[in-house]
């Protein structure tokens, strides 16, 4: 249903799960396992995997705290893609590889939630992709001293108005990992997909 009608495939963008990223998460180990088996699937299902990676003044690229976690692996084939802004598709080629591989659909798992999470799926959407999010595969640390609400909740809501998210011609959807079921690169099926 995209409004990228020549671009029929999905993908699988995994954001940001660096070292210094999700050090202090929010159900971290579940979320990276998570994250792990929707890798994997994609993988023998033929979608093709992106990478985000962020660097700034706090994340020094090469660092030990900006390196992926050591419990997911980038397959030298699958792109890689390096940012700098909270949305992957500002001042980054992800949009061009996404165009390359005729992907119009997009399944995003990493961190963080209320910022490089919420900023990419809705720099995506209205750039014309289907965006599912994977509810139990994408977290937060906890930034309450500063007015935020606990992760847990800010997880929650998330979910809850990406769920309920509407736009002409696009998808918004949210399942759990355990209901992401990639279809040959070609497809998505799941509830709302």
């Amino acid at each position: 249903m995209t409004t990228l009608p020549d671009r029929p495939r999905t993908a699988l963008i995994v954001i940001d799960v660096q070292n210094g990223v999700v050090e202090g998460a929010y159900r971290r180990d579940s979320v990276v396992a998570n994250i792990a088996e929707l890798v994997e699937r994609a993988r023998a299902a033929a979608v093709p995997v992106v990478w985000v990676q962020h660097s700034d003044a706090q994340l020094a690229r090469g660092s030990d705290a900006w390196q992926f976690v050591p419990e997911l692996s980038r397959a030298g084939h699958e792109t890689l893609v390096h940012k700098s802004y909270g949305d992957s598709f500002e001042g980054t080629d992800l949009e061009d590889a996404l165009a390359a591989a005729g992907v119009g659909r997009l399944v995003v798992a990493g961190a963080q939630t209320d910022e490089c999470i919420r900023s990419t799926i809705h720099g995506a959407f209205v750039r014309g992709y289907d965006v599912t999010l994977v509810a139990d595969a994408h977290t937060t640390e906890d930034l309450s001293d500063w007015g935020a609400p606990p992760p847990e909740l800010v997880i929650a809501h998330t979910n809850l108005y990406w769920e309920n998210h509407a736009a002409p011609g696009r998808t918004a959807a949210v399942v759990s990992t355990s209901a992401v079921a990639f279809d040959g690169g070609d497809s998505l099926r799941g509830p709302g997909t």
